[in-house]
Order: structure tokens, then C-alpha cells, then sequence
């Protein structure tokens, strides 16, 4: 993770008390609403570190269920988050373990909504800056910051340049890509960060590959 100005180790505009605690805490929960693709009805979060250590008194537990409820870092509603998660029918647990060496301040995440659900591990890298370290039990690591495309698929020969030539085609310049799979043609991530949101088209033309690609998510926290 880079920093690429000072106002970024300072931290974003937002509700406090802390920009690791609190501003980043808020957006791994937008993280994890955006992976699952879904209404967020049942969330499991599994602190470690600092996170686990001073999560209440410093407000980490109601900045991740206000990540989870679409809230961003400035909100005003974020201290309200309890109660609104609990108006929303969205049902919360939070927990404690040593899951891993990760940052002090990093949390697993396990989302689920009326139709998918997810997991993640990530962390808060300080300045409000978030990462994702896992996804789905896979190494790959993502912030969202940029426009990242998502793609659940199976592992087939030529798929990244499926992909890639589709996006080329239609304008998009692929900033960083990754890929890993459970095992040789069987279930495979790949993430795609691009310069630009993709439109509505783009995502519904990756979509056909219907033979390959099981889902396809775009994630972009602001």
C-alpha cells in the first residue's frame, strides 16, 4: 500500500475518533457489503490485534456496521449504527482470534445476504486506508480505490485474454490484474483494476461468457 500525498497519512474527512480505528474500519465494511453483491442480512466479524483490543472504546465495532450498512467515511450517521443495523433487520457478532500474520489492526469478515454470501480478511493500514488480504480463503489483496472488477470463474486456458482483449476493446486501460484458483480447472478470482468506472454494457458483455464466468462484481469505495 502506498500513500501518495501527506493528506492521506493524515486521513480522509470523516467521523472520528480514529482514522485507523474508525475511517478505515468503515471502509472494509463497504469492502465486504460490495463483495457480497447483496442485502446484508447476517455478518460475523472476527477481530485481531488492536482491532480486538480497543474495538468498543474506540468505536471500530459501530464504523464496520456502518461500512456494511453503504455508509462512508463521513456519514453522520455512523454512530448510529447499531441501531440502525438492528432496524434493517441485519443481524451482528462480533468476536476475538488470532487467525494469522496480518496487521495488528485486521478483522475476518463473514457476510451474508438473501441470496450470497462471503468472506474476507482485511486490514486497516492507517490514514483510513483499508485492504483486503483475503477473499473467499484466496490471497488476493485489493482496496477498492480504484474501479476493480471481481470475476468468480472457472480456470480455463485463454480466460485472462478473453478478458483483457473485451476490456481493450472497449477503451478500458487495465491498471493491475491478479488471478488465483483453488486448483487447476476448478473454481478461480480474478481481480481487475481499471482507470475508469466500467459501464453498464461492459459488465453485462463479461457477463456472456456464461461457460466461464460465474459472477462478476464491481467494487469502487469512495
Amino acid at each position: 500500500m502506498r500513500y501518495h500525498s501527506a493528506f492521506e497519512i493524515i486521513g480522509p474527512i470523516m467521523v472520528g475518533p480514529s482514522s485507523s480505528h474508525t475511517a478505515g474500519a468503515v471502509r472494509i465494511g463497504n469492502l465486504a457489503r460490495q463483495l457480497l453483491d447483496d442485502e446484508p442480512i447476517q455478518v460475523h466479524f472476527t477481530l485481531m490485534g488492536s482491532f480486538a483490543q480497543t474495538y468498543q472504546g474506540h468505536g471500530t465495532d459501530v464504523a464496520l456496521i456502518a461500512g456494511v450498512l453503504g455508509f462512508t467515511t463521513d456519514d453522520p450517521r455512523i454512530t448510529d449504527a447499531f441501531s440502525l443495523a438492528s432496524d434493517r433487520g441485519l443481524h451482528v457478532q462480533f468476536a476475538k482470534a488470532n487467525f494469522g500474520f496480518f496487521h495488528p489492526n485486521t478483522v475476518s469478515i463473514n457476510i451474508e445476504g438473501r441470496k450470497r454470501q462471503s468472506q474476507l480478511i482485511a486490514s486497516s493500514l492507517g490514514g483510513g486506508k483499508a485492504e483486503v488480504q483475503e477473499m473467499e480463503g484466496l490471497p488476493l489483496k485489493l482496496t477498492g480505490e480504484r474501479p476493480t472488477l471481481i470475476i468468480d470463474h472457472h480456470d480455463r486456458p485463454g480466460f485472462l485474454a478473453k478478458i483483457s482483449s473485451l476490456l481493450s476493446q472497449e477503451g478500458y486501460n487495465i491498471v493491475r490484474m491478479m488471478v488465483e484458483r483453488v486448483e487447476k480447472s476448478g473454481k478461480a478470482i480474478t481481480v481487475c483494476e481499471l482507470d475508469e468506472l466500467p459501464n453498464p454494457t461492459t459488465l453485462a458483455n463479461l457477463r456472456t461468457f456464461v461457460d466461464v464466468v460465474e459472477h462478476v462484481r464491481l467494487i469502487y469505495v469512495v
